[in-house]
């Protein structure tokens, strides 16, 4: 059976999650330490982060995680058309000019638009409508992504040519279960590859970006993680989506946007119902659950976090293990699968029953 197009998977429309991955021509450590020669290339993993936090300013776009490997990313990423909805026209033609500027800096950041620039956007309702719905589209995130990487990989290795192996792959994750497994199957990628053997020391992921804010929070008695987490005090991770989502709190309303006031990030909505304490103790006993040379027992306090998304603990461990060789269009529990099967678009719970905070039709 043919694969859908990607404009069918991905609706720039609709609020939707999805597991990207992107990987280095011939799957070489271009990112990486090239066994074969020795040439390091570590620095790009450092280049990769910065466009993604980049990214995250400009488009519409949350990044829930993500990690920086060799010779390939992963990234989690949830769509947010009804952020860029709420945009006024201006805000929307300024930040498509930090995207492709007409005019840069000596040190090529982009130049202030002029209002000549900007009445270009807004004058034009087609363009400016078109400009709307691209700020909401994963498949221009990942084009601002790859293109920029291959752009100054390539001069700095004086060649032209391929720096990635074609289109990305993209997955649609339906419900939450199927989240949690893939936020921590990307977290865990560099221990699953033996590249480090902790969260904490696995550099350009989401996870290592979060903990280090963690070590460095001095305001633990005063105030939750749940407003910390929303708070600018986030040096490294604060350009992501927040962990914990409460619905009970008038800011997670789960039909509005949500808007982010930082301005380093679309919106201020967490993903997953657990904290980010929570998170990172599930994603520490998942990894050694894992790791072949490791032992560990299931903590009581982690029965009702798996039993609260319908898993069970040897299922939970079978599904985070497989993700990767279970890369199709769409990822979920059987009956998510078979509302998608059915219906064209995503099949979302009801808005006031959905922790991820996604509209339903």
């Amino acid at each position: 059976m043919p694969r859908k197009p990607r404009h069918e998977v991905a609706d720039p429309a609709e609020v939707q999650v999805f597991h990207a991955v992107q990987r280095c021509v011939r799957r070489a450590f271009l990112c990486g330490e090239d066994h074969f020669t020795g040439q390091s290339f570590e620095h790009r993993r450092g280049w990769i982060r910065e466009r993604l936090e980049f990214l995250a300013s400009a488009f519409g776009i949350d990044c829930l995680t993500y990690t920086v490997l060799s010779n390939h990313l992963h990234l989690v990423l949830r769509s947010r058309p009804d952020v860029v909805a709420a945009w006024s026209d201006v805000e929307v033609a300024k930040r498509w000019l930090r995207l492709f500027p007409h005019r840069r800096k000596k040190d090529g950041s982009p130049e202030t638009p002029t209002q000549p620039e900007l009445d270009m956007i807004v004058n034009q309702p087609e363009v400016l409508a078109e400009r709307r719905r691209r700020l909401s589209d994963v498949s221009w995130w990942m084009r601002c992504t790859a293109e920029n990487i291959a752009r100054r990989a390539n001069r700095e290795d004086e060649c032209t040519g391929r720096f990635w192996e074609g289109r990305f792959k993209l997955q649609v994750l339906l419900d939450e279960a199927s989240l949690l497994a893939c936020a921590a199957y990307v977290d865990l990628n560099p221990i699953r590859a033996a590249i480090a053997e902790t969260p904490e020391a696995s550099d350009y992921t989401g996870a290592k970006d979060r903990i280090d804010d963690l070590a460095e929070r001095a305001d633990r008695t005063r105030v939750s993680t749940y407003q910390w987490e929303r708070s600018r005090r986030r040096r490294r991770s604060g350009w992501m989506s927040p962990i914990e989502i409460n619905e009970k709190n008038e800011k997670d309303d789960p039909v509005g946007p949500c808007l982010d006031s930082s301005g380093r990030r679309a919106s201020e909505k967490g993903f997953l119902g657990v904290s980010l304490a929570r998170y990172l103790e599930l994603l520490d006993w998942t990894g050694r659950q894992l790791h072949v040379k490791k032992v560990g027992t299931i903590p009581d306090h982690l029965a009702p976090i798996l039993s609260r998304i319908g898993l069970d603990a040897a299922g939970w461990c079978d599904v985070v293990s497989r993700f990767g060789r279970m890369f199709k269009r769409a990822a979920g529990t059987p009956e998510s699968l078979t509302q998608e099967a059915i219906r064209s678009g995503q099949c979302w719970l009801c808005a006031n029953e959905n922790p991820l905070g996604m509209s339903s039709d």
